[in-house]
C-alpha cells in the first residue's frame, strides 16, 4: 500500500523548512508502512477571505503529496476559528471580525479552488465549529485551564506585541488553544503549515499526551514571497497570484517576478527535480520565468490555456503589440482645442493613465509614452507635443497600461 519509507521522505523532505520532531516522522511512518494503517494529515484553512493564492497551496500541495503516498488527508474548515481571527505574524489585533454567514460564504469558494490541489473526494473535511459550537462555557473554561498565559506569551507575536505595549486582547489568546484541540478532535499525526505555526502545533502535542493520543508532528513550510519579492504572498498586499485568477493574468504576474525569487517558485510550486530547475535558470530570465508560469499555470487552467497566455503576453508586453482587450476611457470635448488638440502630459493626466501631470512628463522624457491610430504606433518624445485626438486613439503608458479614448460632449 505504501511506497518504502526512504522513498516516502525524500518527497515529504522537498520544500520544507522544518519537521518537529523530526526523528518521530520516521517512526511514525515505518509503523504506518507495517501496519497498513494510513497516517492522518491535518490542513487547517480560515476562510477569512475567499480567495487562495499560491501561498496557501504550498502546505495544500504537501497535502496532495501525502495523499498520494496513500495517507489519510484531513482538513479543517475553521469556521469558529476565522470569527476569533490568526494573531500568527500579526502586530494588532483584525479590524473586523466575521460573521458565521460569511464565513461559511467563503468556506464553499475556498473548498472549490482547494480541490484544484487536494482530491476532495478521499479527503475528511470538517468544521471546527460542529464542535466548538457543542461546547458549554464550563467546557471552555477547562480547555483554557490547560494553558497558562506564560505559555500563550512565548509566541513570537503576542511577546512583540507586549514589549510594544500593543494590545492583545483576550479573544485572541483563543485562537492558538482553537487550533490544537483540532488536533485532539480529530486525531492528527501529522499537521501542516508554515513556520509561524509553530507554537500551535506544539501545543497540539502537548493536548493530545494529555488525551493519552499519539502527538502530532508538525511540519512546516517556508513562508512564499509575494510579487514584490520581500514579503509574504498575501491578498490585501496586492502582491498575491490568485489560482482562479484568469491563466493571462497570472502570467503577466509571473513574468513580473524579481528574479531572486525565481529558485523558491520552483521548489515549492512545482514538482520539477531540482537539477532540472538548476538548468533553466541558469538561462535567461524572462525563458526561465516563462517555464514557470507554464508549469504552475497548467495546473489550475488546460496546458492550452497556460501556452496561449504566454504567447498572448509575448505578443503585447513583450512585444510592444496591440493588446487584444483594453479599458475605455472618456474624455472631453471640452479638454480639446480649436483643432481638436491636447498637450501630450494633460492627456495623459486627464484619461487616468498618469496620476499629475508631472508624472505624466516624466513618463514622456523617459520614453514610455505613446499612441496608435490604427495599428500605426507614433512614440511621443515631446512634454510639449499637441496630440490630435480622435475616437479609438490608442494610448499607452509603460509596458502595462493601455488605454482606448471615447471622446464625449
Amino acid at each position: 500500500m505504501f511506497a518504502p519509507v526512504s522513498e516516502q521522505l525524500e518527497i515529504i523532505r522537498r520544500g520544507i523548512e522544518k519537521i518537529v520532531p523530526e526523528a518521530e516522522l520516521a517512526q511514525k511512518l515505518e509503523a504506518s508502512y507495517k501496519s497498513g494503517k494510513p497516517l492522518r494529515i491535518k490542513y487547517g484553512i480560515d476562510p477569512t477571505a475567499a480567495h487562495v493564492h499560491l501561498g496557501h497551496t504550498v502546505p495544500l500541495r504537501k497535502m496532495r503529496q501525502f495523499q498520494d503516498l496513500g495517507h489519510q488527508a484531513v482538513i479543517i474548515i475553521g469556521n469558529y476559528t476565522a470569527m476569533v481571527g490568526d494573531p500568527s505574524g500579526r502586530d494588532e489585533a483584525r479590524s473586523k471580525r466575521l460573521s458565521e454567514e460569511e464565513v461559511e460564504a467563503n468556506a464553499q469558494y475556498y473548498l472549490s479552488q482547494v480541490g484544484k490541489v487536494v482530491d476532495l473526494d478521499k479527503a475528511e473535511v470538517h468544521r471546527n465549529g460542529d464542535w466548538f459550537g457543542k461546547m458549554s462555557f464550563a467546557d471552555v473554561l477547562a480547555l483554557c485551564g490547560r494553558v497558562t498565559v506564560a505559555q500563550l506569551l512565548t509566541r513570537d507575536d503576542f511577546s512583540k506585541r507586549m514589549a510594544s505595549e500593543t494590545p492583545i486582547f483576550l479573544h485572541e489568546c483563543l485562537y492558538p488553544v482553537m487550533q490544537a484541540w483540532d488536533s485532539v478532535v480529530i486525531q492528527s499525526d501529522v499537521e501542516l503549515g508554515g513556520t509561524e505555526q509553530l507554537y500551535s502545533f506544539m501545543l497540539a502535542r502537548d493536548l493530545q499526551k494529555e488525551q493519552n493520543l499519539s502527538q502530532q508532528i508538525g511540519i512546516m513550510s517556508p513562508i512564499l514571497v509575494g510579487t514584490d519579492g520581500t514579503r509574504r504572498m498575501g491578498k490585501s498586499l496586492g502582491n498575491y497570484i490568485g489560482i482562479s485568477e484568469d491563466a493571462y493574468d497570472m502570467a503577466k504576474k509571473f513574468m513580473q517576478l524579481p528574479d531572486a525569487v525565481m529558485e523558491m517558485y520552483f521548489e515549492l510550486l512545482t514538482d520539477l527535480p531540482k537539477s532540472e530547475y538548476d538548468q533553466i535558470l541558469a538561462g535567461h530570465p524572462k525563458e526561465a520565468k516563462q517555464a514557470l508560469a507554464r508549469l504552475v499555470i497548467s495546473g489550475y487552467h488546460p496546458a492550452d490555456d497556460a501556452e496561449a497566455a504566454i504567447a498572448r503576453w509575448e505578443k503585447e508586453i513583450s512585444g510592444g503589440q496591440l493588446p487584444e482587450s483594453m479599458p475605455e476611457v472618456e474624455l472631453s470635448r471640452s479638454n480639446l482645442d480649436a483643432e481638436g488638440k491636447i498637450a501630450a502630459p494633460h492627456l495623459f493626466k486627464t484619461t487616468g493613465l498618469q496620476p499629475s501631470t508631472s508624472e505624466a512628463i516624466r513618463l514622456i522624457q523617459g520614453g514610455g509614452a505613446s499612441f496608435y491610430l490604427g495599428e500605426d504606433k507614433h512614440a511621443i518624445t515631446d512634454r510639449n507635443e499637441q496630440v490630435a485626438v480622435v475616437d479609438g486613439l490608442i494610448l499607452r503608458a509603460g509596458k502595462k497600461k493601455w488605454a482606448r479614448v471615447k471622446l464625449v460632449d
